[in-house]
């Protein structure tokens, strides 16, 4: 059905920031200065992408980059990293400097600007060096100097990047993932200044963490802060640090292809869990995860819980159909996905939301408008409110017009 109304402004739940050089330097103590992360301008070397693994090494010879170092770690800015603007051929993995990057993906004046293009009114935005969930500093030696690093970002995120923007760019804080007690605090450290949302493993044990079937009930600290502060757990793919492929010589466009499986893996794994069960006020969202997948899934976990829970495991922890916890407790997250918007019905229009995915290679910016026009276009004027801003306006309890 044609549209009745103008599509409203957008409120996109997952883009991205390039952190400026100084987040780190300004914040963590002097005596870090020569260890915590900082930025060195230096030459390419080799650069492999085996089986969705990274592998990238500084040279003599090659384009000069601007690289993060931090303990034993060397990581360059990569064009994939601020791609936006780019032609699609000349998006590869080659390290640039932030002068080659839109200044949109490091500076808020220049991302608000493009966010106005773009017809977006808010932005949720994850992070590129310490990785979608915070696993660069998880996976440090240092962890007093790895907790400080997260606080120090977490400073940055609410009082610069998001405390300069007027309220347009949405906060999204890290936890140490490696003491769930230590990230409960951290979650009310931020939810005491207004944050609503932060970054989680889609699945912990591919980082070396207990995984949310544990018997022990290990993330249940973290889990119970964030229910009782409204705090929203965002779960980016890839924030498993394993992204999905088929063999190691496989393209990364396989892999590419591949991405909502971690999501499905995700849900799958906390619809069986009881996470929902024993913490009936937590909520979940699937960030670039996509929302094609989900009807089949939720209708095949239904169908395992009815005929196999009596071997399956989970008769005594989930007494309801999993998909009855999908309602109150997850959110999807989408774009360009035509295919997921024909199942709007299915899944909930309550639990679906939007983005843009700036700057990375898959952002559909500058055209998130005219794509969401198009996709959306057999939907009513409601839905198509409650997609690109209702629905995260509620999620997160944000300030804004619904």
């Amino acid at each position: 059905m044609p549209m009745s109304e103008p599509l409203p402004l957008i409120i996109s739940v997952d883009d991205h920031v390039v952190e400026p050089p100084n987040v780190w330097q300004d914040r963590l103590p002097s005596k870090y200065a020569d260890i915590g992360p900082r930025i060195v301008r230096a030459p390419m070397g080799e650069i492999t992408f085996i089986g969705g693994k990274l592998t990238v090494k500084p040279g003599s010879q090659g384009n000069p980059a601007d690289w993060w170092y931090y303990e034993d770690l060397k990581r360059p800015l990569l064009r994939v990293d601020s791609a936006v603007g780019v032609p699609r051929d000349e998006v590869t993995m080659r390290g640039v400097t932030y002068e080659d990057m839109r200044p949109g993906s490091y500076e808020v004046k220049p991302r608000l600007e493009d966010m106005d293009t773009n017809h977006i009114e808010a932005a949720l935005c994850f992070p590129t060096f310490p990785r979608f969930c915070g696993q660069t500093f998880t996976e440090a030696k240092d962890k007093e100097l790895a907790l400080l690093c997260v606080q120090a970002y977490n400073d940055w995120m609410v009082d610069e990047w998001c405390g300069d923007s007027g309220g347009r760019l949405i906060p999204l804080c890290l936890v140490p993932l490696w003491d769930a007690e230590m990230a409960a605090a951290e979650v009310r450290r931020n939810a005491d200044r207004g944050v609503r949302a932060v970054c989680f493993s889609e699945i912990p044990p591919f980082l070396g963490l207990p995984s949310v079937h544990d018997p022990a009930h290990y993330w249940d600290p973290f889990f119970r802060a964030c229910a009782e502060s409204g705090t929203i757990v965002n779960m980016h793919i890839g924030s498993s640090s394993k992204m999905p492929s088929t063999s190691a010589d496989a393209p990364p466009a396989v892999g590419s292809t591949l991405t909502h499986t971690n999501a499905t893996y995700s849900l799958v794994d906390f619809l069986f869990s009881g996470v929902f069960v024993r913490i009936p006020e937590l909520k979940v969202a699937y960030s670039e995860g996509q929302i094609g997948w989900i009807p089949y899934i939720l209708e095949r976990a239904d169908r395992v819980w009815e005929d196999n829970r009596g071997w399956g495991g989970v008769a005594d922890i989930v007494p309801e159909k999993p998909s009855s916890y999908f309602k109150d407790h997850v959110w999807g997250c989408f774009f360009d996905d035509a295919h997921g918007l024909r199942s709007v019905d299915e899944i909930g229009e309550d639990n679906i939301t939007y983005e843009s995915d700036y700057p990375h290679s898959d952002s559909t910016w500058p055209r998130t408008r005219q794509i969401a026009e198009e996709q959306m276009a057999d939907l009513t004027d409601a839905q198509r409110r409650k997609i690109v801003r209702g629905n995260a306006i509620k999620l997160f309890a944000l300030d804004l017009p619904a």
